[in-house]
């Protein structure tokens, strides 16, 4: 590793997903100094702080930060208000899921951004998926385009250095992709946490669009889920 790897910082949000775990693996493998942020919005599988903690320590990432918010601005969700969670429906440009969270991603990389300017990191990472995923607005490539674009446009550090850049290394990846690729680094995907209606013990539903999508991703890996096995 070049001396310069050794001193590149990164925020990356790890939520305590399958996603996110990986791409946290990843960043540290590329050499990268990480801070890795979590977020507690009252969510209702808040069970995911705990995993994004193990998955954290099992990377040795030591700087892992919880930001609680207030969930207002998160209502009008079923991750969020209570509401029933829609199982294994397939998202279209008309029907996006009631486990959408508003403005779920802008706000979590608005706060990643914050704290990368603040201890001099200019590499966001973020989980999101355009393949095998929920249909959120917020997980398009032209999202991630459009959120570095302002990153560059309204920061001090963007304005004088153009410099910020957000990663999002599974955007074209399928859910068996980035498992081969988390697998191969390492990844205890033991220690995380997929669904949308856990029960209080941390057990996955299995039925959930979240669920479905992680089992039908281990399947076409050709790998065991170590969760699913662990709590079958």
């Amino acid at each position: 590793m070049s001396s310069a790897q050794e001193h590149r910082r990164a925020v990356v949000l790890v939520s305590g997903g399958l996603d996110s775990a990986t791409v946290l693996a990843m960043a540290v493998d590329e050499g990268f100094v990480c801070t890795a942020l979590s977020f507690d919005y009252q969510q209702r599988h808040r069970c995911e702080l705990q995993r994004a903690a193990a998955v954290c320590q099992s990377l040795g990432v030591s700087d892992h930060r919880t930001i609680v918010l207030d969930p207002t601005p998160f209502l009008g969700s079923a991750l969020t208000d209570g509401g029933a969670v829609d199982s294994g429906t397939s998202a279209t440009d008309e029907h996006i899921p009631d486990t959408y969270v508003p403005a779920r991603n802008t706000i979590f990389l608005s706060m990643a951004l914050g704290v990368a300017e603040g201890i001099g990191a200019t590499n966001l990472f973020i989980g999101a998926n355009a393949v095998d995923y929920s249909g959120y607005p917020d997980c398009r490539p032209a999202f991630i385009d459009a959120f570095e674009g302002l990153a560059n446009l309204a920061t001090k550090v963007g304005v004088q250095h153009q410099s910020f850049q957000v990663q999002a290394p599974l955007l074209h990846l399928t859910k068996a992709e980035i498992i081969q690729r988390g697998v191969a680094l390492g990844v205890d995907y033991a220690l995380t946490s997929s669904c949308y209606e856990p029960s209080a013990q941390g057990v996955p539903c299995l039925s959930c669009d979240s669920c479905v999508l992680r089992a039908k991703g281990f399947a076409e890996a050709g790998h065991t889920d170590p969760l699913t096995e662990a709590t079958s």
